[in-house]
């Protein structure tokens, strides 16, 4: 039977085991995961927290981190300043990057979410406000929701995801891992 973990990554923490480049400076999931043979599907940039899911079978890995699959993943993201309407509706359309149009968002302003402190905290600028949008997106391009928020004008200060399909972090805390069934 496939063993699934769904795990709260922290900000800072890289999305993999080990770390060439850094082994004793950079924490990987080994700090947090002592489960043998489960490999993360996807990944999280190591400027960016919340769930990820780590498996031991390559078929519901592949399932969960290609993106011919089209599985949902939902990310809370705060941004420099405030959300329109406009900006919305180009994030819910698709935006142009760098490497092509984005398939159609969902996306909608929503007050700030109950999340636990980050550490470091994020750095505010006191004349600039900000706000948070709920980004549901169906793909998975390298950093793709910053690319995104800042295509319209909305750079990231924070991002959290908070759903993968129907798993999400509810109850898990920063570094904190559990079980469930696949």
């Amino acid at each position: 039977m496939a063993r699934l973990l769904l795990f709260n990554k922290p900000f800072g923490m890289l999305s993999q085991f080990t770390d060439a480049r850094s082994p004793t400076e950079r924490p990987t999931l080994s700090a947090a995961i002592t489960v043998p043979g489960v490999y993360p599907a996807g990944r999280l940039d190591r400027d960016s927290e919340g769930l990820l899911l780590l498996t031991d079978d390559g078929r519901l890995q592949a399932r969960i981190a290609d993106p011919r699959f089209k599985m949902a993943k939902t990310y809370l993201v705060q941004v420099e300043g405030l959300a329109d309407a406009a900006q919305l509706a180009a994030l819910r359309r698709g935006v142009r990057l760098n490497d092509g149009m984005t398939l159609p968002a969902e996306a909608e302003a929503i007050a700030p979410p109950a999340l636990w402190p980050r550490d470091p905290p994020v750095r505010f600028r006191k004349n600039v406000p900000d706000s948070w949008i709920r980004l549901v997106i169906r793909e998975g391009r390298n950093r793709q929701v910053r690319r995104m928020t800042a295509a319209v004008g909305l750079p990231t200060l924070r991002l959290v995801r908070w759903r993968i399909g129907d798993w999400t972090l509810d109850g898990l805390a920063p570094g904190e891992w559990r079980e469930v069934a696949a």
